[in-house]
């Protein structure tokens, strides 16, 4: 499974921005797809994620009520529609795919195989 996210960029505080990622074949519907960001000097950080079958969502609570996370089965793609952006926003996001992610597991980098390669998002006072 290949990813390619999109839709980063420079932005104010209080600004939005939608971020997408498209997965290559045909099981996307399959499986778990997860939003992580990571800024400079800082550890990978979850921010939100789907389980397969477009159950609830999940959030950081950094970014619950500002961010929403979706997807389209159809095209492949998971969203990531960014709002009320502040500068602690600032990272690389990752999108991140993989079956079987049990929910205690949800939060850890190490449970998905599939990893987009990351698009900026940097968000100025």
């Amino acid at each position: 499974v290949q990813l390619q996210a999109s839709g980063g960029g420079l932005v104010q505080a209080g600004d939005s921005l939608r971020l997408s990622c498209t997965a290559s074949g045909d099981t996307f519907r399959t499986y778990t797809v997860t939003w992580f960001r990571q800024s400079p000097g800082k550890e990978r950080e979850f921010v939100a994620a789907l389980r397969r079958y477009n159950s609830n969502p999940y959030y950081a609570d950094s970014v619950k009520g500002r961010f929403t996370i979706s997807r389209d089965n159809a095209k492949n793609t998971v969203y990531l529609q960014m709002n009320s952006l502040k500068p602690e926003d600032t990272a690389v996001y990752e999108c991140a795919l993989s079956s079987g992610v049990i929910l205690s597991a949800l939060r850890d980098p190490s449970a998905y195989a599939y990893w987009g390669q990351g698009t900026l998002v940097t968000v100025s006072s």
